[in-house]
């Protein structure tokens, strides 16, 4: 396939979504703050194992299945990613590692594929309404009482009102952001429920964090793009 099909088919893949402000809060030190978005891309989908092999030459994900999510995937393997697939598209990449890993810096002007921010997952999960699930959970998730033990083939599910499917359960998703950095150093946000947890874990609003190094067999992640 050429490279420029390949490009409309990715493209055909995302969304916009407009900009906004999002409500956040942080339940450790009761703090609720405004997050003000420009507009932005983000995937439909959650990457997939094919996907994913197609660029970095592997899959480790526990469940195997070319259109499952991929997982078991650090936060430095989704933004070395993100470069790679930039790179194979001819964009610039948007992130850059300093004197040492744990010092990634992105260029905000970069026209390559990067991970959304908390903010810009949260407002694209809420699907422009205030409910913190935008549908029935039976009807918009993979949980733990109909998911069987294991993910499941991306888009099955009900999308919400912005165009994305999954943004809750199937796989929780890493995000950019450092979680806390005064009690938890360099972990890493992660939102959206996965397979394994019960209903109330698939909520627009939560937040979760692990260390940017380790792999999870619920946590995968999804594609954004400035707008």
């Amino acid at each position: 396939m050429k490279q420029a099909q390949k490009m409309e088919m990715l493209n055909a893949d995302m969304v916009r979504i407009g900009g906004g402000a999002v409500a956040l809060r942080d339940d450790r030190v009761q703090r609720l703050w405004q997050v003000e978005l420009k507009p932005f891309c983000l995937s439909k989908f959650q990457v997939t194992q094919a996907l994913y092999a197609s660029v970095v030459g592997k899959n480790p994900s526990s469940v195997s299945g070319d259109q499952h999510p991929v997982e078991n995937v650090s936060w430095y393997d989704a933004i070395a990613f993100c470069n790679g697939l930039s790179d194979a598209q001819g964009l610039q990449p948007c992130y850059a590692t300093g004197e040492n890993q744990d010092d990634v810096l992105i260029n905000q002007d970069a026209n390559g594929f990067r991970l959304p921010t908390d903010a810009e997952w949260q407002f694209a999960a809420l699907g422009g309404q205030a409910q913190p699930r935008y549908g029935d959970v039976e009807d918009v998730a993979w949980y733990k009482e109909n998911s069987k033990g294991r993910t499941h083939p991306v888009g099955q599910k009900q999308a919400n009102a912005y165009g994305p499917f999954d943004m809750l359960g199937n796989v929780w998703e890493w995000c950019f952001d450092v979680y806390d950095a005064e009690v938890y150093g360099t972990y890493r946000v992660f939102r959206g429920g996965g397979w394994n947890d019960p209903e109330r874990g698939c909520l627009a609003t939560n937040r979760r964090r692990s260390h940017p190094t380790y792999g999870i067999d619920d946590v995968g992640f999804r594609l954004a793009r400035n707008g």
